[in-house]
């Protein structure tokens, strides 16, 4: 296990793609700003799909034409198809994150296609954007379905190769319902970085039924490199039923930080972002370090 883990800031997509309260563009790129002076280094920016579907993303052009581009930060456009894709491409982001989903179930209602399709229209854009954008994929619902349900080990391991087959710069794998348990996390993380032991290998859990941080600790001891987070805690897939909540930065940067772990992210300014953000969105969010504080510093006794 090494001593750095890499977060991977969603809030402004994952985190806010689920919210009944739209944030306006000048709000997003303030949430980015504060995600990178708390020291966040990657952030999934927004996502290129269809604003009928998902009306929270419905200004993805114009956040990306507003970035902070005068930093060392890189900025992700997740994508579901080869129209996605193009967009991020011609919004000069660093990464384009491509979603295949583990079952065809769930990947004909998140993509209106079969798995075999989407990786075929994956390989297709990666093809298309190799000297353009760094181009990654994520494995949704790589630990469980929710019109499925059990996804096996082989399905999966299926999947993973024909997405390796196209020697994408990252892979990542998604409990997009928040019902993996450390002891899956780890059988799985295993899995692929025995047959892909080079790969790039990102973790994107959800906190719904309260596993996400023991599976983030178990992710990494297996050999994941990178781990998303959200501020707060807020997210969840909108076609995913009763998904809720991503792990919430500033809880994963307290354990990690107390464990030895480096993230070179402030643990105050990502609670102060986590804060702001909960003004912006009018709701609590769940996150637990924003509410307790980090660990108490004690007072002298006189």
């Amino acid at each position: 296990m090494s001593d750095f883990a890499e977060i991977i800031e969603v809030s402004p997509r994952d985190g806010i793609q689920n919210e009944q309260k739209i944030l306006s563009s000048n709000t997003k790129i303030e949430l980015i700003q504060r995600g990178i002076d708390a020291g966040l280094r990657r952030f999934e920016v927004t996502s290129f799909v269809n604003p009928k579907r998902v009306p929270q993303m419905a200004d993805a052009d114009e956040v990306a034409a507003a970035l902070p581009r005068d930093t060392d930060a890189r900025f992700i456009g997740l994508t579901l198809n080869a129209r996605g894709f193009d967009r991020a491409v011609a919004a000069g982001l660093d990464e384009a994150n491509f979603v295949v989903v583990a079952s065809d179930t769930f990947n004909q209602r998140n993509q209106g296609v079969p798995t075999a399709d989407s990786i075929a229209a994956f390989g297709q854009s990666i093809d298309a954007g190799r000297n353009k954008i760094d181009v990654g994929v994520t494995i949704a619902a790589a630990f469980g379905c929710p019109f499925e349900g059990e996804v096996p080990l082989d399905r999966l391991l299926e999947v993973v190769d024909g997405c390796m087959a196209h020697a994408p710069f990252e892979l990542a794998l998604a409990d997009t319902i928040g019902v993996a348990t450390p002891r899956d996390v780890t059988e799985r993380v295993r899995a692929v970085r025995a047959a892909y032991p080079d790969v790039r290998l990102r973790l994107h859990l959800h906190n719904t039924r309260n596993t996400g941080i023991a599976n983030a600790w178990a992710g990494l001891e297996a050999g994941a490199s990178s781990l998303d987070a959200s501020l707060g805690g807020v997210g969840g897939c909108p076609f995913a039923p009763r998904a809720t909540g991503n792990i919430a930065t500033e809880d994963l940067v307290y354990m990690l930080d107390r464990s030895g772990v480096r993230t070179n992210v402030s643990l105050d300014k990502a609670i102060a972002a986590a804060e702001w953000l909960e003004v912006q969105l009018e709701k609590q969010v769940p996150g637990m370090v924003m509410k307790a504080g980090g660990f108490p510093t004690g007072v002298a006794a006189s």
